[in-house]
């Protein structure tokens, strides 16, 4: 397994951790993404969560219908505006999920050792004897000792509100199951059988109706495929996107079965990102299963240089204002192994304490980031590149090189298309990256367009880089708008905090055909 151990500084003393932790505008390299809904939604609550350290909004189309999502999402457009912060949207789609009809939302309560038959039959009324369920092919594909899961959420089985069910036998288009542990079902209900997803459409005619009406009127910056399975799956994304007019938009592929990881270095090849959705993960792998594939495929990830965010973090804060001991570790180990982002799924969308939830995981990140030992993750990843690089790999890795040696509390690059500031976080700085982002104008036979925004949203999901959108006139007027716009972002760093008179800064920008790297002293 590939990235088994973890790049941490040595030594680590007891007085690191008896320090009190740094405060700072920037509350982790790491980034936080979070799922916006009930507890979330409003203009006050999105604010606070943009202060607290939230870069990416992620929109659970699980979840209610598009009116709901709109109006949240013109919510967090006020907020963006009154905080002065960009957010990137993230639109997550349903995917082959198998909800339960349980259309009067009455509690189902399940008693261990008591047997429940999963139907087709979706006339019949959901009770502890009967759950109907919408897809006629299910006693098909299963047989005795298969193992189903109901819930809500997707947790762990080991609590209230999910439950496991042995497969006892089949009976025309009846299922008869053992129940495992006692549990209520209530609300949304969702069955997860592996079979049954590689069976079923990744992309649902929901999906697209959500993507064509939602996304494509919002221009919506990331797509979080849900149950990607092979790379055919982020093709057929990619080229629906295409025939729509969302060329801009990101695919994010979820992993969150066995069939995606089998399928994993291709799929990784094709997408923008990747996501670890463990909950699933956890259901279909052995306990001691998750982290072996968690540490490979980060590493995997880190080596081409695609972001990669891992889900299910902290879900004990959906209703506490502490995470536990085990939760805080794991935050803390998954940012060491190399992870870009981390997901708050139901913590912040239907959890008691959104903000302080972002405030305590960027905090955990921010930690665990000031004992990694980024040479080791930078000598790791130039291994790895191999020689000879190619011209761009090469100046990105010899400005984070120049970071570590000069010790430069900032980078500066200058890109278009967001690959330069992506290649310079390929390599893991100690320090924050500001991408001044160069519109770039385009023409097709009717019209002029802008591009941009788009392109600096999206950097919202790379750890450390922090983006910063230029006046178009950068673009057209040369060396001397370049220096205009180091101004803004070195002007940004002393607003913020980040800079002070003496601080060593590495530029990364293009000066006509050649790439060049150089570090300036920020004047008093």
């Amino acid at each position: 397994m590939q990235g088994g151990h973890m790049a941490v500084e040595e030594p680590l003393r007891l007085s690191s951790v008896l320090t009190s932790s740094k405060s700072s505008y920037l509350p982790s390299l790491t980034k936080l993404v979070g799922t916006l809904g009930p507890n979330s939604r409003s203009v006050e609550t999105i604010e606070a969560c943009l202060n607290a350290g939230m870069s990416v909004a992620r929109f659970d189309f699980s979840w209610l219908d598009s009116d709901y999502h709109q109006e949240t999402l013109q919510n967090l457009r006020l907020a963006m505006k009154n905080t002065k912060k960009l957010c990137a949207v993230m639109l997550d789609t349903v995917g082959p999920e198998l909800p339960v009809c349980n259309q009067t939302g009455k509690p189902i309560e399940l008693k261990a050792d008591d047997h429940l038959t999963i139907t087709s039959d979706v006339s019949k009324e959901p009770s502890a004897e009967f759950l109907p369920v919408d897809y006629c092919g299910l006693s098909e594909i299963l047989k005795k000792g298969d193992t189903i899961f109901l819930g809500q959420y997707l947790f762990t089985g080991s609590e209230s509100t999910s439950v496991w069910l042995e497969v006892l036998e089949t009976n025309g288009q009846d299922v008869i199951c053992l129940i495992k542990n006692t549990a209520t079902l209530e609300g949304f209900i969702l069955m997860h059988v592996s079979q049954v997803h590689e069976s079923l459409p990744n992309l649902s005619d929901k999906d697209k109706q959500v993507i064509l009406e939602w996304g494509s009127h919002n221009n919506v910056d990331l797509i979080s495929l849900s149950y990607t399975r092979s790379v055919e799956d982020v093709r057929e994304l990619r080229a629906f996107l295409e025939t729509n007019n969302l060329n801009e938009t990101q695919v994010f592929a979820k992993i969150e079965t066995v069939e995606g990881l089998k399928h994993f270095g291709e799929i990784l090849q094709e997408a923008d990102g990747i996501i670890l959705g463990r909950g699933n993960l956890g259901i279909d792998l052995p306990p001691e299963k998750v982290f072996l594939f968690q540490k490979s495929a980060v590493y995997k990830c880190n080596m081409v240089g695609k972001p990669v965010i891992i889900s299910r973090v902290v879900d004990s804060m959906t209703a506490n204002l502490r995470p536990t001991r085990a939760e805080a570790t794991d935050v803390a180990n998954a940012v060491l192994d190399g992870a870009d982002g981390i997901l708050l799924g139901a913590e912040t969308l239907r959890g008691l304490y959104p903000i302080e939830t972002i405030k305590v995981v960027g905090r955990i990140c921010a930690e665990a980031e000031t004992v990694c030992n980024h040479s080791v993750h930078f000598k790791r990843i130039s291994k790895h590149v191999g020689e000879p690089m190619s011209h761009a790999e090469s100046v990105a890795s010899s400005a984070v090189r120049a970071a570590i040696k000069a010790k430069a509390a900032l980078i500066v690059v200058f890109t278009s298309s967001g690959r330069a500031a992506r290649l310079i976080a390929k390599y893991r700085p100690p320090v924050p990256v500001f991408a001044v982002v160069i519109p770039r104008l385009r023409s097709n036979s009717l019209k002029w367009t802008c591009t941009g925004s788009a392109q600096a949203r999206q950097l919202l999901g790379v750890r450390g880089v922090y983006p910063i959108l230029a006046s178009p006139n950068v673009a057209t007027s040369g060396r001397s708008s370049e220096e205009s716009g180091l101004k803004i972002a070195l002007d940004h760093g002393k607003s913020v905090g980040l800079l002070k008179p003496n601080d060593q800064i590495v530029v990364f920008q293009k000066i006509a055909d050649s790439s060049v790297v150089k570090i300036v002293e920020l004047q008093a």
